[in-house]
């Protein structure tokens, strides 16, 4: 019979997760020898390696993956439990979990701001960044819900459209097309384009709507954020393909003007998903709940004199 332990398998999950040992020590406030200790001890119980050495890296065996995917049902079904018996108490707050991809993150505060001023005793736990993060996060539960644009292929996850996500091209006011009429897409292979690092939803829905019309772009700059993309367009360094939701305060004060491009603005869903199966805490539930009624109503689009009037009607 196994003798594991809840504290074995909270360190044993830390460290598959992270694939290390010094970042499972941090995130469990825990000394790196302690972490080794417990995993070591676990190895012992188990009567099997759990992890085999591959240089300076190190993966799980065939017995590891049994016992990482054990440890991670563990920890669901005390997440289920805790929220049951907070239900059962009548306690009316939680923790929400929550990632977002960085686009996102321009009109997400809003949405949690409301959710909280309706349930104030609930507490967010927010993290942002690129796509494939995010997406990781879900799959190694280490959020409950995410707000992403589109999914990418193949993802377990269950997810529902909330909102429209408009793509819009920006350049500064000064470039040569700004001001113009309709701007023929052809026209678009004259020009630079500054884009998102791989792995963000934003790189890859830009790729797709070129290789959908048959065009390959030339790219100027790759850059791990959309204020980078922003500033970068604004110095005159070339044009970006960005969420209209990303550029309100840059539409208002004139810093980056939309090209009526043919075909623009390209119309996608944002989404908020979380993992194939899992029984979302009673909290994520109220907020996906929340974001699927109020989203719309309480993220108006930006508009640009002129131009955004005309494409969005």
């Amino acid at each position: 019979m196994l003798h594991l332990t809840l504290r074995q398998l909270k360190v044993f999950e830390a460290v598959a997760r992270h694939a290390s040992f010094s970042r499972a020590a941090e995130e469990l406030h825990l000394s790196q020898p302690a972490v080794s200790m417990q995993v070591k001890q676990l190895e012992e119980n188990v009567g099997m390696p759990l992890l085999e050495q591959l240089g300076k890296r190190f993966s799980l065996t065939e017995a590891g993956r049994q016992v990482y995917d054990l440890a991670r049902r563990v920890s669901d079904q005390i997440e289920q439990t805790e929220e049951a018996l907070l239900q059962l108490r009548g306690d009316t707050g939680g923790r929400l979990r929550l990632a977002v991809v960085g686009t996102a993150n321009y009109f997400v505060p809003q949405l949690v701001a409301a959710f909280r001023e309706a349930n104030p005793d609930v507490t967010v736990s927010l993290t942002v960044n690129n796509r494939a993060s995010v997406v990781n996060t879900l799959a190694f539960n280490e959020r409950d819900l995410a707000i992403v644009g589109d999914l990418p292929t193949g993802a377990d996850l269950e997810a529902q459209p909330f909102m429209e996500n408009h793509l819009v091209v920006i350049a500064p006011p000064h470039h040569g097309l700004a001001g113009r009429g309709r701007i023929p897409l052809e026209r678009l292979k004259q020009e630079v384009f500054l884009i998102r690092e791989p792995g963000s939803s934003s790189r890859a829905a830009m790729e797709d709507i070129f290789v959908s019309h048959g065009m390959s772009f030339a790219s100027g700059m790759e850059m791990s954020s959309n204020e980078s993309i922003k500033q970068s367009v604004q110095a005159g360094m070339g044009l970006g393909i960005i969420a209209l939701h990303t550029i309100a305060l840059e539409l208002e004060t004139r810093r980056l003007e939309v090209l009526p491009v043919e075909g623009f603005p390209v119309v996608r869903q944002w989404h908020i998903a979380h993992r194939t199966g899992k029984r979302l805490p009673v909290v994520a539930e109220k907020f996906r709940a929340f974001v699927l009624q109020e989203a719309s109503r309480l993220v108006p689009l930006p508009r640009q004199r002129d131009v955004l009037g005309g494409l969005l009607e």
